[in-house]
């Protein structure tokens, strides 16, 4: 197996839930296994997968200690899942990973080098839309400089694959159960006082999977008007403000995809 001159450095606890992923977690491994950053673990929970799951992940697992499954008994959603495997992460920082996206393989290093040299708690990346097949679609959400509480909670611009957190300095990293629960973790974040920076570079590929969560646009636009109203505790005034940079945003986000 090849490892690069970065085993030495901090330790990346890489973050997979995973539920029935047997189309997509072999492509998602395979870029973890790419970066030219070696120093991580990557600790993927299987959330009661029904499909063949699990005995591919266990390939993974059997072939390298740095890949760990945890298995659950009972199906807790991604949140929860994800949950678990940061209480089981030893790394210095939390990266997430769907299991359905892909890494490019200077991802980790890139990242971490740009997070080290500015002294950065949160930072994320830019990143580029993939098909349900894999083929890039010629799109790119880039990953703008800093955000703060004011500028996310109407923009949900950060994508979860692209985030990575220190932990010396966020002490305490816990996805809320509401959906869509990264932005719900990621407005906490900010609201502590951190800002998020970006790192203005694509290093992450977002596959756009037809029966996700976040291709139903009516259900995806209630659950972020819940979370406007039961997490932040808007009033109504502000929420129907924020809900509507919401929906602008997410309207271009569509055209874009859809164009």
């Amino acid at each position: 197996m090849k490892h690069s001159q970065k085993d030495s450095g901090p330790l990346i606890s890489i973050i997979t839930p995973s539920y029935n992923s047997t189309a997509f977690i072999k492509e998602t491994i395979e870029s973890v296994l790419a970066q030219s950053y070696s120093h991580w673990e990557m600790i993927i929970v299987d959330d009661q997968s029904k499909d063949d799951s699990v005995h591919l992940i266990k390939q993974y697992v059997e072939g390298d200690p740095r890949i760990q499954l945890i298995c659950l008994t009972e199906n807790v959603g991604a949140a929860e899942a994800r949950n678990i495997a940061i209480r089981r992460a030893k790394g210095d920082y939390i990266a997430f990973l769907d299991s359905d996206d892909v890494w490019l393989p200077t991802k980790l290093e890139e990242q971490v080098t740009f997070m080290q040299k500015g002294n950065i708690s949160f930072s994320f990346t830019s990143y580029s839309l993939i098909s349900e097949e894999g083929d890039h679609m010629g799109i790119e959400v880039t990953a703008p400089e800093i955000v703060d509480y004011k500028y996310l909670i109407g923009n949900t611009t950060i994508g979860c694959l692209t985030v990575m957190l220190d932990r010396q300095q966020i002490k305490q990293i816990e996805m809320p159960i509401i959906q869509p629960e990264d932005t719900a973790l990621w407005l906490v974040l900010l609201k502590q006082g951190h800002q998020a920076y970006g790192l203005q570079k694509v290093l992450s590929n977002y596959r756009i999977v037809s029966n996700s969560t976040s291709r139903n646009k009516l259900k995806a636009a209630y659950r972020y008007w819940k979370l406007l109203r039961h997490q932040e505790k808007l009033n109504l005034v502000k929420v129907n403000f924020y809900f509507g940079k919401y929906a602008y945003h997410a309207y271009r986000k569509n055209r874009l995809k859809s164009s």
